[in-house]
């Protein structure tokens, strides 16, 4: 049996914030919308384990999260990319907006320095606006550990945008400050 009219229009509402927290899970537009288009697979398939209790917005965006972490365990078992050919990449397909796309790279690379245990936590309470509790039902873990994420994540970002390093995701990196874009 197709899922009715009335929690359609509930998935249809939530499209948008869908695919903004897809996109800061994934850094990639096209991924992001491919992102989307599983939890919306997801969702329509298991309409029946929804609880109209609950808030559809912060639901939709816990499948979100699910499929983005089975997508990057079976992607981190199949292959390896070169991140100086991922940059590449990326470099090309840029616009050149001088000042602005400098900012959002900063604020980008800033949010790449932050560990996931930290960034989807940030994500979801300063973009998707959702409440502690909210975050903690998406994430699948206690609201302490949220706050304190946030909280962390928040002090990271500031030092790191104020032209001090972050801390290094690996051991052997070495601390690397901001070139800014203008």
């Amino acid at each position: 049996m197709d899922a009715p009219p009335a929690f359609r229009r509930q998935l249809l509402d939530v499209i948008p914030r869908l695919r903004r927290y897809a996109r800061t899970l994934t850094f990639d537009t096209a991924a992001a919308d491919d992102l989307a288009q599983q939890a919306l697979e997801r969702a329509l398939l298991h309409w029946r384990q929804f609880d109209p209790q609950r808030e559809m917005g912060v639901w939709l965006l816990s499948i979100a999260h699910n499929a983005f972490r089975d997508t990057q365990r079976k992607e981190a078992r199949m292959s390896i990319v070169d991140p100086a050919e991922l940059q590449r990449v990326q470099d090309e397909t840029q616009p050149d907006n001088g000042h602005v796309l400098g900012l959002r790279l900063d604020l980008e690379a800033a949010l790449r320095s932050l560990s996931p245990e930290q960034r989807e936590p940030l994500l979801l309470v300063c973009v998707e606006q959702l409440s502690y509790a909210a975050v903690a039902q998406v994430l699948h873990i206690p609201i302490g550990p949220v706050m304190s994420r946030v909280c962390r994540a928040r002090a990271t970002l500031r030092r790191f945008l104020e032209g001090g390093a972050a801390a290094p995701r690996a051991p052997a990196a070495a601390p690397v400050g901001l070139k800014r874009v203008v």
